[in-house]
């Protein structure tokens, strides 16, 4: 492998407040499409520059292994071909000989076989993610943006990732979009298409997408003492690069902390509306050019990552709510008329366990017209060079129950075309139910489908050692969170399945409520298997073998 690397050891006093710090320095000429430096989750955070042409490019904090590598992360320095770029760490005893240039990341030939990479969810190839961000459909693509660490498997160093998919399966990696600059840390966010160029930023044939996004000030050495604020970036390349606007920030901070805005344009009115958290609740703004934004009002006991959107009732376009969301998975309907959202329900919940921060996609074609969902999924992926995952995408909609209008999620009909195999059975025994079950090894991608009719007041389902589902209709709880059924009188309960390698998702009768959890197979424990009284009749049965996304 060819390196022209030259280890410069400085071990230069630098007196900043008193302090004496030492640091390390390599300078290389850029050849190949990433740098590869290893990690080791013991070693201590210490803050690397990468500086070009004496200009810190970018500023990032990483555990930089001194001897073998737990893993490794990349950073993509295509765009320095030709030039020098030095690199300089505030730790004198940092070993900098491991860092070399390549055109593959270390670690591809491995790639998405890991042994508990998620294999039909997205997952970064390195780093943290966390919050969806950006979500938009643009030019034949979903577009996913994420919060994400490149350089570490925990919290920090926020940017904003991008991938993009044709299916809302198959997903694209395309790098960063957004980088932390001296305003903040790239915290969440939302993105939309200027379809009719309000702002004035479209140059080319392609419409402007535009992103906003928190820049976290304070959450940097080189934020330091800036304050939250809600700034724009815009793309006219179909989001293959980004500028960041520059009168940023558009929206100045107004409380602290305030975060995480939502844009989406409203056609009666004819401008753009952006939702922001603020101290306890949800702000509307609204502003004819994405540039000037005017406060509408105001609405309590909501906290970070808004969403907010219009859907049929039972499909009828002529009879719509608005619905509006936080970070935590519980909504209010209502009316909203440009300016203020006037809630008709008390805040309901449908689902619950590991999504956070849960978003839809804008700009979705009106001849599909489905409002599409990706959710953070709060499970760890321990030993991989990546953390944490999304949730698979879900179609919203609102359906009339006997306790009133309720939001509806389910999976997306593209899951249908991961389907390997399927088998269907009807009326089983719970013993001849876990005999079919027990066909499926561990290892399998698995969609399952069934309805249960219970004899008892309670039935379960368990996967290797964990409770998957435990289900008490005396006290009409399901894993202890209350739930019930359309019909009072009835035993029936139905129940849908996706598993994965390190995940389950369960969405119970229809979609009426989900959750998700963790999977952690117990070892030598079996397969999936219904539990309850030897009476439970298992009405339906459908198993599907998934195929990865990978």
């Amino acid at each position: 492998m060819k390196k022209k690397n030259f280890i410069l050891l400085i071990f230069s006093l630098l007196f900043l407040s008193g302090r004496i710090i030492w640091s390390a320095e390599t300078e290389m000429t850029i050849e190949k499409r990433f740098l590869n430096l290893p990690v080791s989750k013991s070693s201590d955070l210490k803050t690397m520059k990468l500086v070009v042409n004496g200009t810190a490019e970018q500023e990032f904090t990483i555990r930089l292994a001194k001897d073998v590598p737990d893993y490794w992360v990349f950073i993509d320095v295509s765009a320095y071909k030709g030039k020098k770029v030095k690199l300089v760490v505030d730790d004198a005893t940092a070993n900098l000989s491991r860092i070399y240039q390549e055109d593959v990341i270390a670690g591809q030939d491995s790639l998405y076989r890991e042994s508990k990479r998620p294999q039909f969810h997205f997952t970064p190839k390195r780093g943290w993610n966390n919050d969806p961000n950006g979500l938009v459909y643009y030019g034949g693509e979903y577009h996913l943006f994420f919060q994400h660490n490149p350089y570490d498997v925990l919290w920090g160093n926020m940017h904003w990732g991008h991938a993009v998919s044709k299916d809302l399966l198959h997903w694209t990696e395309i790098g960063e979009a957004l980088y932390p600059d001296n305003l903040g840390t790239m915290f969440s966010g939302s993105g939309a298409v200027d379809i009719n160029n309000t702002a004035g930023l479209q140059k080319g044939p392609e419409k402007t997408m535009v992103v906003f996004y928190t820049a976290a000030g304070g959450t940097s050495d080189i934020s330091k003492d800036k304050p939250f604020s809600q700034c724009m970036a815009y793309s006219n390349d179909k989001g293959r690069t980004w500028i960041k606007y520059s009168g940023n920030p558009v929206l100045p901070n107004v409380v602290a902390e305030n975060r995480d805005p939502k844009v989406f344009w409203h056609q009666p009115t004819n401008k753009w509306v952006l939702v922001v958290y603020e101290k306890d609740g949800h702000s509307i703004y609204t502003s004819p050019n994405l540039k000037n934004w005017q406060r509408e009002s105001h609405i309590a006991n909501f906290f970070e990552c808004p969403e907010f959107f219009e859907l049929p009732v039972d499909g009828n376009a002529k009879n719509t709510r608005w619905v509006m969301y936080g970070a935590s998975g519980t909504y209010m309907i209502g009316s909203f008329d440009g300016k203020t959202f006037t809630p008709e329900s008390t805040k309901k919940l449908y689902t619950t366990g590991a999504l956070y921060a849960a978003q839809t996609f804008n700009d979705i074609p009106a001849s599909d017209g489905r409002r599409i969902q990706i959710g953070w999924g709060r499970i760890s992926q321990p030993g991989m060079p990546f953390g944490q995952m999304m949730l698979f995408p879900t179609e919203l909609t609102l359906k009339t129950t006997p306790d009133g209008i309720r939001l509806f999620s389910n999976p997306v009909r593209e899951i249908e075309l991961l389907k390997k195999n399927e088998q269907k059975w009807d009326v089983l025994t719970i013993q001849e139910a876990n005999e079919k079950l027990g066909q499926y090894g561990p290892g399998e991608l698995l969609r399952i489908k069934a309805k249960i009719v219970l004899e008892d007041f309670w039935a379960g389902l368990d996967l290797g050692g964990n409770t998957i589902l435990k289900y008490d209709a005396n006290f009409n709880l399901i894993n202890e969170i209350p739930y019930f059924t359309d019909n009072p009188a009835s035993m029936e309960l139905s129940m849908e399945l996706l598993i994965d390698r390190t995940s389950v998702e369960v969405f119970i009768d229809g979609g009426k409520y989900s959750y998700s959890l963790e999977r952690k197979p117990a070892q030598n424990a079996k397969g999936l298997v219904f539990t309850g009284n030897p009476g439970l009749k298992v009405q339906s049965l459908e198993i599907q073998t998934l195929n990865s996304i990978w």
